[in-house]
């Protein structure tokens, strides 16, 4: 081979691994911004028993409600933050601990053998959520929203705050993503949602 040919081949490989670990780099930052804020205004739900028991129940595929909720949060935080930069405000502690007890229902709800859950899971559960929430928090009226109404149009009635609208559109694209790639064989997903970069 033409030592400026295999010269040539050497700096594309070398140049697209730089844009990769610039890529990852800048999608670590994000990440670690985003969990810090979440640690920041909910580290009581991060630690309670009930919450860590969500990592024994499954979501989508083989992702657990723990995982997925951490997901929709984040993916709620970044989605008001680029809102924010065309002056479209919300508050960062509610729409954080919405979207973290959104599905708070503290069970499997695969099991065969309650059926009636079973089949009508994305009917009951937010309300099933609300009152597990409800009972360990004192929630406001954005987070009673954010929590009853994040299945719309499942749940008849609308959200009718602008959080609770981003965390229902966060919680879509993030189960779409879990559904779809670990169907696909991509295993359990660190994060979802966030663009590699912040542009």
């Amino acid at each position: 081979m033409d030592i400026g040919v295999k010269g040539n081949w050497q700096s594309r490989i070398r140049r697209r691994n730089e844009k990769q670990a610039e890529r990852f780099r800048r999608r670590y930052q994000i990440e670690h911004r985003l969990y810090h804020a979440i640690r920041e205004d909910a580290a009581d739900i991060l630690h309670s028993s009930n919450f860590l028991k969500t990592r024994h129940h499954v979501q989508h595929g083989s992702m657990t409600v723990n995982n997925h909720c951490m997901n929709v949060a984040k993916c709620s935080l970044y989605l008001s933050e680029k809102l924010a930069k065309l002056h479209i405000r919300c508050n960062r502690r509610e729409l954080i601990r919405g979207a973290l007890l959104h599905d708070y229902f503290l069970y499997d709800w695969h099991d065969k053998d309650h059926v009636q859950i079973h089949n009508l899971h994305g009917f009951y559960h937010p309300g099933i959520a609300l009152r597990n929430a409800s009972a360990e928090y004192r929630l406001t009226p954005r987070e009673r929203d954010i929590i009853k109404k994040h299945m719309w149009p499942l749940t008849v009635v609308p959200p009718m705050c602008r959080e609770a609208w981003i965390v229902t559109m966060a919680d879509k694209w993030c189960s779409t993503l879990e559904t779809l790639r670990l169907r696909h064989g991509h295993g359990a997903l660190r994060y979802l949602a966030v663009s590699e970069d912040e542009g």
